[in-house]
Protein backbone atom coordinates (compact mmCIF):
# COMPACT_ATOMS: atom_id res chain seq x y z
CA UNK A 1 0.00 0.00 0.00
CA UNK A 2 1.07 3.34 -0.93
CA UNK A 3 1.16 6.72 0.97
CA UNK A 4 2.08 5.83 4.65
CA UNK A 5 3.50 8.39 6.60
CA UNK A 6 7.09 7.36 7.55
CA UNK A 7 8.00 7.33 11.65
CA UNK A 8 8.32 10.36 13.51
CA UNK A 9 9.02 11.07 16.96
CA UNK A 10 6.89 9.11 19.35
CA UNK A 11 5.89 12.41 20.95
CA UNK A 12 2.50 13.44 22.32
CA UNK A 13 1.57 16.20 20.12
CA UNK A 14 -0.20 16.64 17.29
CA UNK A 15 2.36 16.17 14.68
CA UNK A 16 2.69 12.12 16.23
CA UNK A 17 -0.92 12.14 16.40
CA UNK A 18 -1.98 13.24 12.44
CA UNK A 19 0.87 10.81 11.41
CA UNK A 20 -1.45 7.95 13.35
CA UNK A 21 -4.71 9.29 11.87
CA UNK A 22 -3.12 9.32 7.93
CA UNK A 23 -1.29 5.85 8.53
CA UNK A 24 -4.74 4.35 10.22
CA UNK A 25 -6.68 6.09 7.10
CA UNK A 26 -4.68 4.47 4.63
CA UNK A 27 -4.42 1.14 6.18
CA UNK A 28 -7.34 -1.26 4.69
CA UNK A 29 -8.14 -3.34 7.92
CA UNK A 30 -9.17 -6.96 8.09
CA UNK A 31 -12.39 -7.32 9.03
CA UNK A 32 -13.71 -11.03 10.17
CA UNK A 33 -17.23 -11.95 10.43
CA UNK A 34 -18.04 -13.03 13.94
CA UNK A 35 -20.24 -16.61 13.32
CA UNK A 36 -20.40 -18.03 17.05
CA UNK A 37 -17.98 -15.69 18.39
CA UNK A 38 -18.62 -13.09 21.10
CA UNK A 39 -18.05 -10.05 19.52
CA UNK A 40 -15.21 -7.33 22.18
CA UNK A 41 -13.55 -4.34 21.38
CA UNK A 42 -10.49 -2.94 23.24
CA UNK A 43 -8.99 0.70 22.72
CA UNK A 44 -5.33 1.38 22.20
CA UNK A 45 -5.06 4.75 24.19
CA UNK A 46 -2.09 7.11 23.22
CA UNK A 47 -1.46 9.32 25.59
CA UNK A 48 1.46 11.39 27.46
CA UNK A 49 4.11 8.72 29.78
CA UNK A 50 4.26 11.05 32.74
CA UNK A 51 7.10 8.35 34.15
CA UNK A 52 4.14 6.53 34.80
CA UNK A 53 5.09 2.61 33.15
CA UNK A 54 6.15 1.23 36.30
CA UNK A 55 7.98 -1.33 35.53
CA UNK A 56 11.61 -2.26 35.88
CA UNK A 57 13.71 -2.48 33.06
CA UNK A 58 11.41 0.07 30.39
CA UNK A 59 13.63 2.48 27.96
CA UNK A 60 14.08 5.93 29.50
CA UNK A 61 10.90 8.35 28.13
CA UNK A 62 10.21 12.22 28.85
CA UNK A 63 7.14 12.86 30.51
CA UNK A 64 5.48 14.24 27.15
CA UNK A 65 6.92 11.07 25.34
CA UNK A 66 3.73 9.03 23.52
CA UNK A 67 2.77 5.85 25.52
CA UNK A 68 -0.45 3.07 25.23
CA UNK A 69 -2.37 2.18 28.15
CA UNK A 70 -1.88 -1.08 29.11
CA UNK A 71 -3.07 -3.12 32.27
CA UNK A 72 -2.91 -5.99 34.87
CA UNK A 73 -5.86 -7.86 34.87
CA UNK A 74 -7.59 -8.76 38.53
CA UNK A 75 -6.71 -12.43 39.91
CA UNK A 76 -9.95 -12.48 40.82
CA UNK A 77 -11.38 -12.13 37.85
CA UNK A 78 -12.26 -15.39 35.92
CA UNK A 79 -11.69 -15.09 32.54
CA UNK A 80 -7.63 -14.58 31.57
CA UNK A 81 -7.15 -13.44 35.38
CA UNK A 82 -3.43 -11.79 35.99
CA UNK A 83 -2.88 -11.14 32.31
CA UNK A 84 -1.71 -8.24 30.60
CA UNK A 85 -4.62 -6.40 28.50
CA UNK A 86 -6.08 -3.66 26.93
CA UNK A 87 -8.56 -1.96 28.20
CA UNK A 88 -11.82 -3.66 26.88
CA UNK A 89 -14.85 -6.22 27.02
CA UNK A 90 -17.28 -7.77 24.98
CA UNK A 91 -19.77 -5.11 22.75
CA UNK A 92 -23.35 -4.97 24.27
CA UNK A 93 -26.42 -4.94 22.64
CA UNK A 94 -26.83 -1.70 20.16
CA UNK A 95 -23.10 -0.61 20.54
CA UNK A 96 -20.10 -0.42 17.95
CA UNK A 97 -17.04 -1.19 18.62
CA UNK A 98 -16.02 2.19 19.15
CA UNK A 99 -18.46 3.05 21.81
CA UNK A 100 -17.64 -0.06 23.37
CA UNK A 101 -13.77 0.54 23.41
CA UNK A 102 -14.38 3.86 24.53
CA UNK A 103 -17.15 2.50 27.34
CA UNK A 104 -14.87 -0.02 28.48
CA UNK A 105 -11.45 2.68 28.94
CA UNK A 106 -13.97 4.85 31.23
CA UNK A 107 -15.04 1.71 33.06
CA UNK A 108 -11.72 0.23 33.88
CA UNK A 109 -9.03 2.98 33.82
CA UNK A 110 -11.63 6.34 34.60
CA UNK A 111 -10.43 7.38 30.96
CA UNK A 112 -13.87 8.98 29.86
CA UNK A 113 -13.75 10.05 25.96
CA UNK A 114 -15.86 11.50 23.47
CA UNK A 115 -16.56 9.65 19.97
CA UNK A 116 -14.19 12.02 18.19
CA UNK A 117 -10.93 10.75 20.21
CA UNK A 118 -11.46 7.49 18.00
CA UNK A 119 -8.94 7.69 15.12
CA UNK A 120 -8.56 4.41 13.62
CA UNK A 121 -9.13 0.95 13.87
CA UNK A 122 -6.68 -2.10 13.11
CA UNK A 123 -7.71 -5.97 12.15
CA UNK A 124 -10.00 -7.91 13.55
CA UNK A 125 -8.28 -10.61 15.41
CA UNK A 126 -9.98 -13.89 16.56
CA UNK A 127 -9.26 -15.43 20.26
CA UNK A 128 -9.02 -18.72 21.23
CA UNK A 129 -11.25 -17.87 23.82
CA UNK A 130 -13.79 -17.20 21.81
CA UNK A 131 -14.25 -13.62 21.00
CA UNK A 132 -13.75 -11.60 17.78
CA UNK A 133 -11.81 -8.30 18.90
CA UNK A 134 -11.65 -5.13 17.13
CA UNK A 135 -8.78 -3.06 18.31
CA UNK A 136 -10.11 0.91 18.10
CA UNK A 137 -7.29 3.34 18.53
CA UNK A 138 -7.96 6.49 20.45
CA UNK A 139 -6.25 9.47 20.92
CA UNK A 140 -6.01 10.24 24.81
CA UNK A 141 -3.30 13.14 24.25
CA UNK A 142 -2.60 14.78 27.86
CA UNK A 143 -4.38 12.99 30.75
CA UNK A 144 -4.06 12.68 34.31
CA UNK A 145 -3.42 10.07 36.95
CA UNK A 146 -6.07 7.05 35.70
CA UNK A 147 -8.05 5.53 38.43
CA UNK A 148 -8.42 1.39 38.25
CA UNK A 149 -11.25 -0.61 38.07
CA UNK A 150 -11.29 -2.34 41.79
CA UNK A 151 -13.06 -5.78 40.37
CA UNK A 152 -11.17 -5.66 36.82
CA UNK A 153 -7.98 -3.69 37.17
CA UNK A 154 -5.15 -4.95 39.15
CA UNK A 155 -2.32 -1.92 38.21
CA UNK A 156 -2.45 0.50 35.17
CA UNK A 157 0.48 1.43 33.33
CA UNK A 158 2.08 3.83 30.33
CA UNK A 159 3.89 1.85 28.30
CA UNK A 160 6.35 4.28 25.87
CA UNK A 161 6.23 3.67 22.35
CA UNK A 162 9.51 3.93 22.59
CA UNK A 163 9.35 0.68 24.07
CA UNK A 164 7.17 -1.10 21.27
CA UNK A 165 10.13 -0.03 18.76
CA UNK A 166 12.83 -2.04 20.43
CA UNK A 167 15.17 -3.76 18.25
CA UNK A 168 14.02 -7.41 20.20
CA UNK A 169 11.10 -6.74 19.62
CA UNK A 170 9.03 -8.71 18.66
CA UNK A 171 9.95 -12.28 19.63
CA UNK A 172 8.89 -15.84 18.05
CA UNK A 173 8.13 -19.03 20.29
CA UNK A 174 6.86 -22.32 19.14
CA UNK A 175 3.38 -22.55 19.41
CA UNK A 176 0.77 -25.34 20.74
CA UNK A 177 0.49 -28.39 19.42
CA UNK A 178 -3.02 -27.45 17.24
CA UNK A 179 -1.33 -24.89 15.11
CA UNK A 180 1.95 -24.97 12.94
CA UNK A 181 1.90 -20.66 13.64
CA UNK A 182 4.52 -18.82 16.20
CA UNK A 183 3.51 -17.13 19.35
CA UNK A 184 4.29 -13.47 19.24
CA UNK A 185 5.22 -11.76 22.72
CA UNK A 186 6.19 -8.07 22.69
CA UNK A 187 8.97 -7.54 25.66
CA UNK A 188 8.26 -4.68 27.55
CA UNK A 189 10.98 -3.69 30.22
CA UNK A 190 11.79 -6.88 31.92
CA UNK A 191 8.68 -8.49 31.09
CA UNK A 192 7.07 -10.18 28.45
CA UNK A 193 3.58 -9.31 26.62
CA UNK A 194 2.10 -12.37 24.72
CA UNK A 195 -0.60 -12.81 21.81
CA UNK A 196 -3.41 -11.44 21.47
CA UNK A 197 -2.41 -8.39 23.60
CA UNK A 198 1.46 -8.62 21.97
CA UNK A 199 -0.05 -9.22 18.45
CA UNK A 200 -1.98 -6.09 18.52
CA UNK A 201 0.60 -4.16 19.98
CA UNK A 202 2.88 -5.29 17.12
CA UNK A 203 0.63 -4.28 14.52
CA UNK A 204 -0.18 -1.08 16.33
CA UNK A 205 3.67 -0.03 16.11
CA UNK A 206 4.08 -1.28 12.36
CA UNK A 207 1.04 0.30 11.27
CA UNK A 208 0.39 3.53 12.81
CA UNK A 209 4.08 4.37 14.15
CA UNK A 210 6.13 2.52 11.10
CA UNK A 211 3.31 3.10 8.48
CA UNK A 212 3.82 -0.88 7.47
CA UNK A 213 0.88 -2.95 6.09
CA UNK A 214 1.70 -6.13 8.95
CA UNK A 215 -0.86 -8.58 9.23
CA UNK A 216 -0.82 -10.16 12.86
CA UNK A 217 -4.01 -12.50 12.38
CA UNK A 218 -2.18 -15.29 11.75
CA UNK A 219 -0.45 -15.40 15.05
CA UNK A 220 -0.69 -18.65 17.41
CA UNK A 221 -2.43 -17.83 21.29
CA UNK A 222 -0.21 -19.50 24.58
CA UNK A 223 -2.43 -21.95 26.06
CA UNK A 224 -2.69 -19.59 29.18
CA UNK A 225 -5.08 -17.48 26.69
CA UNK A 226 -7.01 -19.94 25.52
CA UNK A 227 -9.33 -19.34 29.04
Amino acid sequence: MQGFVRMISPTCNAEFKQSIIINLTRFDRLTLAAGNLRKAAVALTVVDYRGLGGLPGLLSACDDAAALILTRRSARLKTHAGQWALPGGSIDLGEDPQQAALRELGEEVGLHLEDERVIGCLDDFITRSGFLITPVVIWGGRVPMLVPSEREVASIHRISCRELLREDAPVYSHGVDESSEPVLFMPVGDASIATPTAALLYQFREVALRGKATRVAHFEQPYFAWK
